[in-house]
Protein backbone atom coordinates (compact mmCIF):
# COMPACT_ATOMS: atom_id res chain seq x y z
CA UNK A 1 0.00 0.00 0.00
CA UNK A 2 2.81 2.61 1.09
CA UNK A 3 4.87 1.48 -2.50
CA UNK A 4 1.51 2.23 -4.50
CA UNK A 5 1.41 6.03 -2.75
CA UNK A 6 4.81 6.23 -3.70
CA UNK A 7 4.32 5.23 -7.26
CA UNK A 8 0.95 7.30 -7.39
CA UNK A 9 3.25 10.74 -5.76
CA UNK A 10 6.26 9.92 -8.67
CA UNK A 11 3.37 9.76 -11.12
CA UNK A 12 2.15 12.69 -10.45
CA UNK A 13 5.53 14.38 -10.26
CA UNK A 14 7.16 13.52 -13.41
CA UNK A 15 3.39 13.83 -14.96
CA UNK A 16 3.84 17.65 -13.87
CA UNK A 17 7.87 17.48 -15.17
CA UNK A 18 6.91 16.65 -18.45
CA UNK A 19 3.96 18.63 -19.07
CA UNK A 20 5.82 21.77 -17.64
CA UNK A 21 8.54 20.87 -20.12
CA UNK A 22 6.26 20.83 -23.38
CA UNK A 23 3.74 23.81 -22.30
CA UNK A 24 6.41 26.43 -23.30
CA UNK A 25 6.84 24.99 -26.57
CA UNK A 26 3.20 26.45 -27.19
CA UNK A 27 2.73 29.50 -29.01
CA UNK A 28 -0.24 30.15 -27.00
CA UNK A 29 1.13 33.82 -24.48
CA UNK A 30 -1.38 33.03 -22.19
CA UNK A 31 0.83 33.65 -18.50
CA UNK A 32 0.02 30.15 -17.45
CA UNK A 33 2.15 28.60 -20.44
CA UNK A 34 4.63 31.17 -20.20
CA UNK A 35 5.49 30.76 -16.53
CA UNK A 36 6.78 27.65 -17.46
CA UNK A 37 9.81 29.16 -19.76
CA UNK A 38 11.43 30.43 -16.37
CA UNK A 39 11.98 26.85 -14.11
CA UNK A 40 14.42 25.32 -16.43
CA UNK A 41 16.85 24.24 -14.35
CA UNK A 42 14.55 22.97 -11.81
CA UNK A 43 12.51 21.25 -14.18
CA UNK A 44 15.60 19.25 -15.61
CA UNK A 45 16.74 18.41 -11.66
CA UNK A 46 12.92 17.13 -10.52
CA UNK A 47 12.76 15.10 -13.80
CA UNK A 48 16.13 13.30 -12.85
CA UNK A 49 14.80 12.39 -8.90
CA UNK A 50 11.80 11.11 -10.74
CA UNK A 51 12.87 9.08 -13.33
CA UNK A 52 15.78 7.27 -10.57
CA UNK A 53 13.04 6.90 -7.79
CA UNK A 54 10.93 5.72 -10.78
CA UNK A 55 13.41 2.94 -11.92
CA UNK A 56 13.57 1.84 -8.44
CA UNK A 57 10.17 1.87 -6.83
CA UNK A 58 7.69 2.11 -10.01
CA UNK A 59 6.26 -1.40 -11.46
CA UNK A 60 8.37 -2.60 -14.20
CA UNK A 61 5.99 -4.26 -16.69
CA UNK A 62 2.96 -1.90 -16.91
CA UNK A 63 3.42 -0.55 -20.35
CA UNK A 64 1.76 3.14 -18.91
CA UNK A 65 4.79 3.19 -16.52
CA UNK A 66 7.68 2.24 -19.28
CA UNK A 67 5.86 4.85 -21.37
CA UNK A 68 6.30 7.64 -18.90
CA UNK A 69 9.94 6.67 -18.05
CA UNK A 70 10.48 7.55 -21.76
CA UNK A 71 9.27 10.76 -21.47
CA UNK A 72 11.14 11.64 -18.70
CA UNK A 73 14.48 10.70 -20.23
CA UNK A 74 13.73 12.54 -23.20
CA UNK A 75 12.42 15.57 -20.81
CA UNK A 76 15.90 15.02 -19.37
CA UNK A 77 17.81 14.69 -22.45
CA UNK A 78 16.19 18.03 -23.91
CA UNK A 79 16.08 20.20 -20.91
CA UNK A 80 20.01 19.08 -20.62
CA UNK A 81 20.53 20.24 -24.06
CA UNK A 82 19.11 23.67 -23.03
CA UNK A 83 20.93 24.16 -20.13
CA UNK A 84 24.35 22.93 -21.36
CA UNK A 85 24.94 26.56 -23.33
CA UNK A 86 25.17 28.08 -19.71
CA UNK A 87 27.48 25.96 -18.07
CA UNK A 88 31.35 26.11 -17.76
CA UNK A 89 31.43 22.88 -20.39
CA UNK A 90 30.44 25.16 -23.16
CA UNK A 91 32.22 27.37 -25.25
CA UNK A 92 31.95 30.79 -24.27
CA UNK A 93 29.73 33.21 -26.99
CA UNK A 94 31.98 36.38 -25.78
CA UNK A 95 35.61 35.68 -25.43
CA UNK A 96 37.55 36.94 -22.53
CA UNK A 97 39.10 40.52 -22.69
CA UNK A 98 43.30 40.24 -23.15
CA UNK A 99 44.56 40.62 -20.51
CA UNK A 100 46.80 43.65 -21.83
CA UNK A 101 43.65 45.38 -22.79
CA UNK A 102 43.72 49.21 -21.14
CA UNK A 103 41.03 50.40 -19.20
CA UNK A 104 40.12 52.95 -21.65
CA UNK A 105 38.64 50.71 -23.58
CA UNK A 106 36.40 49.15 -20.94
CA UNK A 107 33.03 49.87 -20.10
CA UNK A 108 31.46 48.71 -16.38
CA UNK A 109 27.53 48.87 -15.83
CA UNK A 110 25.87 47.58 -12.36
CA UNK A 111 22.05 46.70 -12.99
CA UNK A 112 19.90 46.27 -9.85
CA UNK A 113 16.43 45.91 -9.87
CA UNK A 114 15.86 47.64 -6.19
CA UNK A 115 12.56 46.69 -5.13
CA UNK A 116 10.25 49.69 -4.93
CA UNK A 117 9.39 48.89 -1.31
CA UNK A 118 13.11 47.70 0.00
CA UNK A 119 14.32 49.91 2.78
CA UNK A 120 18.06 48.78 2.93
CA UNK A 121 19.40 51.60 0.75
CA UNK A 122 22.78 51.41 2.14
CA UNK A 123 23.13 47.81 0.84
CA UNK A 124 23.63 49.05 -2.48
CA UNK A 125 25.21 52.56 -1.70
CA UNK A 126 28.34 50.41 -0.24
CA UNK A 127 27.80 47.94 -4.00
CA UNK A 128 28.50 50.96 -5.73
CA UNK A 129 31.10 52.16 -3.94
CA UNK A 130 32.50 48.74 -3.83
CA UNK A 131 32.57 48.57 -7.28
CA UNK A 132 32.25 52.10 -9.29
CA UNK A 133 29.99 51.27 -12.00
CA UNK A 134 30.98 53.62 -15.18
CA UNK A 135 27.04 52.88 -15.28
CA UNK A 136 24.18 52.66 -12.71
CA UNK A 137 20.91 51.03 -13.64
CA UNK A 138 18.24 51.16 -11.40
CA UNK A 139 15.30 49.53 -11.85
CA UNK A 140 11.59 49.57 -9.20
CA UNK A 141 13.17 52.97 -8.37
CA UNK A 142 10.85 55.87 -6.88
CA UNK A 143 12.01 59.04 -5.48
CA UNK A 144 12.88 57.65 -2.05
CA UNK A 145 15.51 55.60 -3.95
CA UNK A 146 16.43 58.56 -5.76
CA UNK A 147 16.99 60.64 -2.72
CA UNK A 148 18.83 57.63 -0.94
CA UNK A 149 21.35 56.89 -3.19
CA UNK A 150 22.51 60.52 -3.65
CA UNK A 151 26.10 60.44 -1.82
CA UNK A 152 26.92 58.26 -4.52
CA UNK A 153 24.53 59.26 -7.44
CA UNK A 154 26.61 62.92 -6.75
CA UNK A 155 29.66 61.60 -8.62
CA UNK A 156 27.26 60.47 -11.72
CA UNK A 157 26.95 63.72 -13.25
CA UNK A 158 24.92 62.24 -16.58
CA UNK A 159 21.38 60.88 -15.49
CA UNK A 160 18.14 60.40 -16.91
CA UNK A 161 15.90 60.18 -13.48
CA UNK A 162 12.49 58.80 -13.97
CA UNK A 163 10.95 58.19 -10.48
CA UNK A 164 7.41 55.80 -10.75
CA UNK A 165 5.21 54.70 -7.79
CA UNK A 166 4.08 51.59 -10.40
CA UNK A 167 7.57 49.86 -9.65
CA UNK A 168 8.44 50.47 -13.13
CA UNK A 169 10.40 54.00 -12.10
CA UNK A 170 13.94 53.85 -13.99
CA UNK A 171 16.95 56.08 -12.67
CA UNK A 172 20.06 55.74 -15.26
CA UNK A 173 23.00 57.14 -14.00
CA UNK A 174 26.65 57.17 -15.62
CA UNK A 175 30.56 59.02 -14.89
CA UNK A 176 30.72 58.93 -18.90
CA UNK A 177 28.98 61.86 -21.36
CA UNK A 178 25.52 61.30 -22.68
CA UNK A 179 23.53 62.84 -25.57
CA UNK A 180 20.72 62.09 -27.05
CA UNK A 181 18.75 60.81 -23.91
CA UNK A 182 15.00 59.45 -25.32
CA UNK A 183 12.82 57.93 -22.95
CA UNK A 184 9.96 56.12 -24.70
CA UNK A 185 6.74 54.15 -23.53
CA UNK A 186 6.84 51.75 -26.40
CA UNK A 187 3.39 50.09 -25.21
CA UNK A 188 2.50 51.04 -21.95
CA UNK A 189 2.01 54.27 -20.81
CA UNK A 190 3.40 53.77 -17.61
CA UNK A 191 6.47 51.82 -18.60
CA UNK A 192 9.22 53.35 -19.44
CA UNK A 193 12.87 52.58 -21.53
CA UNK A 194 15.77 54.73 -22.20
CA UNK A 195 18.05 55.09 -25.50
CA UNK A 196 20.84 56.90 -24.85
CA UNK A 197 24.65 56.98 -26.27
CA UNK A 198 27.79 57.33 -24.41
CA UNK A 199 30.95 58.17 -24.92
CA UNK A 200 33.77 55.71 -23.76
CA UNK A 201 37.15 56.93 -22.31
CA UNK A 202 38.47 55.99 -25.80
CA UNK A 203 35.85 58.34 -27.59
CA UNK A 204 33.94 55.62 -28.99
CA UNK A 205 30.31 55.92 -28.75
CA UNK A 206 28.11 53.38 -27.71
CA UNK A 207 24.56 53.23 -28.19
CA UNK A 208 23.05 52.03 -24.70
CA UNK A 209 19.14 50.88 -23.96
CA UNK A 210 17.77 50.02 -20.65
CA UNK A 211 13.93 48.34 -20.11
CA UNK A 212 11.93 46.62 -18.22
CA UNK A 213 8.79 45.56 -19.57
CA UNK A 214 5.72 44.24 -17.61
CA UNK A 215 6.15 40.75 -16.34
CA UNK A 216 2.50 38.04 -17.90
CA UNK A 217 1.53 37.33 -14.47
CA UNK A 218 -2.12 37.48 -13.08
CA UNK A 219 -1.55 41.02 -11.23
CA UNK A 220 0.60 42.85 -14.27
CA UNK A 221 -0.61 41.21 -17.56
CA UNK A 222 -2.44 37.94 -18.43
CA UNK A 223 -0.61 37.48 -21.56
CA UNK A 224 3.31 38.10 -22.42
CA UNK A 225 2.17 40.20 -25.91
CA UNK A 226 3.12 43.12 -24.51
CA UNK A 227 6.73 42.24 -22.96
CA UNK A 228 7.49 40.01 -26.51
CA UNK A 229 6.71 43.00 -28.51
CA UNK A 230 8.62 45.51 -26.43
CA UNK A 231 11.92 43.56 -26.44
CA UNK A 232 11.45 42.85 -30.20
CA UNK A 233 10.70 46.19 -30.81
CA UNK A 234 13.67 47.25 -29.19
CA UNK A 235 15.57 44.42 -31.03
CA UNK A 236 14.80 46.28 -34.44
CA UNK A 237 15.79 49.47 -33.38
CA UNK A 238 19.48 48.11 -32.41
CA UNK A 239 19.51 46.01 -35.76
CA UNK A 240 20.38 49.12 -37.68
CA UNK A 241 22.62 50.80 -35.59
CA UNK A 242 25.94 52.05 -36.52
CA UNK A 243 27.16 52.33 -33.53
CA UNK A 244 28.57 49.31 -30.72
CA UNK A 245 25.47 48.09 -28.33
CA UNK A 246 24.74 47.29 -25.13
CA UNK A 247 21.19 46.46 -23.42
CA UNK A 248 20.57 46.09 -20.06
CA UNK A 249 17.73 45.80 -17.48
CA UNK A 250 15.07 43.50 -16.32
CA UNK A 251 13.58 41.63 -19.09
CA UNK A 252 10.82 39.45 -17.36
CA UNK A 253 12.12 36.86 -19.20
CA UNK A 254 14.67 34.13 -18.99
CA UNK A 255 17.70 33.98 -21.36
CA UNK A 256 16.64 30.95 -22.85
CA UNK A 257 12.86 31.71 -23.67
CA UNK A 258 11.76 32.02 -27.63
CA UNK A 259 11.51 36.02 -27.03
CA UNK A 260 14.71 36.37 -25.91
CA UNK A 261 16.35 34.41 -28.33
CA UNK A 262 14.63 36.09 -31.30
CA UNK A 263 15.87 39.16 -29.35
CA UNK A 264 19.18 38.32 -29.90
CA UNK A 265 18.53 36.77 -33.78
CA UNK A 266 17.02 40.19 -34.56
CA UNK A 267 19.18 42.92 -32.55
CA UNK A 268 22.34 40.16 -33.22
CA UNK A 269 23.60 41.03 -29.84
CA UNK A 270 25.55 38.56 -27.61
CA UNK A 271 25.29 37.28 -24.42
CA UNK A 272 28.09 37.00 -22.27
CA UNK A 273 26.76 34.40 -19.98
CA UNK A 274 26.93 31.77 -22.00
CA UNK A 275 29.50 29.28 -21.21
CA UNK A 276 29.90 31.22 -18.07
CA UNK A 277 26.96 30.45 -16.14
CA UNK A 278 23.50 31.05 -15.18
CA UNK A 279 23.93 34.36 -13.02
CA UNK A 280 20.56 33.91 -11.79
CA UNK A 281 19.20 36.92 -10.44
CA UNK A 282 15.62 36.65 -8.97
CA UNK A 283 14.20 35.20 -6.70
CA UNK A 284 16.67 36.21 -3.91
CA UNK A 285 14.52 34.76 -1.16
CA UNK A 286 13.86 31.20 -2.57
CA UNK A 287 16.89 29.21 -3.37
CA UNK A 288 15.05 26.51 -5.55
CA UNK A 289 13.53 28.77 -7.35
CA UNK A 290 15.73 31.18 -9.41
CA UNK A 291 16.51 32.09 -13.14
CA UNK A 292 18.37 34.71 -14.97
CA UNK A 293 15.55 37.80 -15.78
CA UNK A 294 18.27 40.76 -15.23
CA UNK A 295 20.34 40.92 -18.80
CA UNK A 296 23.30 42.32 -20.29
CA UNK A 297 23.58 42.01 -23.84
CA UNK A 298 26.50 43.88 -26.20
CA UNK A 299 27.54 43.61 -29.85
CA UNK A 300 30.39 41.60 -31.06
CA UNK A 301 32.25 44.95 -30.78
CA UNK A 302 32.99 44.14 -26.71
CA UNK A 303 34.83 41.45 -24.93
CA UNK A 304 34.19 40.32 -20.82
CA UNK A 305 36.57 41.49 -18.85
CA UNK A 306 34.63 40.13 -15.58
CA UNK A 307 30.70 39.39 -14.85
CA UNK A 308 29.47 38.80 -11.57
CA UNK A 309 26.30 38.47 -9.59
CA UNK A 310 26.51 40.54 -6.94
CA UNK A 311 25.14 40.45 -2.85
CA UNK A 312 21.70 40.32 -1.59
CA UNK A 313 20.47 44.83 -1.22
CA UNK A 314 17.46 43.55 0.32
CA UNK A 315 15.39 43.49 -2.78
CA UNK A 316 14.14 40.21 -4.55
CA UNK A 317 16.62 40.43 -7.66
CA UNK A 318 20.32 40.33 -7.18
CA UNK A 319 22.32 42.76 -8.71
CA UNK A 320 24.78 42.23 -12.01
CA UNK A 321 27.72 43.72 -12.74
CA UNK A 322 29.80 43.42 -15.69
CA UNK A 323 32.97 44.91 -17.18
CA UNK A 324 33.69 44.74 -20.86
CA UNK A 325 36.48 45.37 -23.23
CA UNK A 326 36.03 47.28 -26.31
CA UNK A 327 37.95 44.99 -29.07
CA UNK A 328 36.12 45.91 -32.49
CA UNK A 329 39.54 44.61 -33.92
CA UNK A 330 38.53 41.34 -33.05
CA UNK A 331 34.72 41.20 -33.59
CA UNK A 332 34.88 38.68 -36.12
CA UNK A 333 36.48 35.98 -33.31
CA UNK A 334 32.76 36.04 -31.99
CA UNK A 335 30.42 34.71 -34.10
CA UNK A 336 26.90 36.74 -33.88
CA UNK A 337 23.06 35.28 -33.81
CA UNK A 338 21.39 35.76 -37.22
CA UNK A 339 17.58 35.60 -38.19
CA UNK A 340 16.38 34.70 -41.27
CA UNK A 341 13.17 35.38 -43.09
CA UNK A 342 11.10 33.40 -40.57
CA UNK A 343 12.44 34.57 -37.80
CA UNK A 344 11.98 38.33 -39.09
CA UNK A 345 8.20 37.04 -39.63
CA UNK A 346 8.00 35.64 -36.17
CA UNK A 347 9.43 38.93 -35.22
CA UNK A 348 6.70 41.05 -36.99
CA UNK A 349 3.20 38.91 -35.70
CA UNK A 350 5.12 39.38 -32.24
CA UNK A 351 5.08 43.53 -32.67
CA UNK A 352 1.70 43.37 -34.11
CA UNK A 353 -0.22 41.43 -31.88
CA UNK A 354 1.61 43.54 -29.19
CA UNK A 355 0.33 46.71 -30.23
CA UNK A 356 -2.82 45.23 -31.17
CA UNK A 357 -3.28 44.42 -27.08
CA UNK A 358 -2.04 47.12 -26.08
CA UNK A 359 -4.74 49.49 -28.10
CA UNK A 360 -6.93 47.16 -26.57
CA UNK A 361 -6.31 47.99 -23.32
CA UNK A 362 -5.87 51.80 -24.00
CA UNK A 363 -9.79 51.92 -25.04
CA UNK A 364 -10.98 49.96 -22.14
CA UNK A 365 -9.33 52.72 -20.09
CA UNK A 366 -10.96 55.50 -22.07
Amino acid sequence: MKNAAITVILQALATFAILATVLPLLHSQEWYVRVFDYPRLQLFGLAIVCFILYIWLAPRHRKRDKYLKIALLITIVYQAVNIYPYTFLAPKEVKDANRKSRPTTWLSLLVSNVLMDNKEHDRLLSLVRQHKPDILLLLESDSVWQEALTPVTQHYPYRVEIPLENTYGMHLYSRLPFRQQKVSYLLDKDVPSIKTYVKMRNGTWVELHAVHPKPPVPTEDPTSERRDAEIVMIARDIANSKYPVVVAGDFNDVAWSRTTELFQEVSKLLDPRLGRGFFNTFNVNYFFLRWPLDHIFHSNHFKVVSIKRLSDIGSDHFPIYIKLSFAPENQYDQEEPEADDETQEEADELIEEGKEEAAEENAKKQ
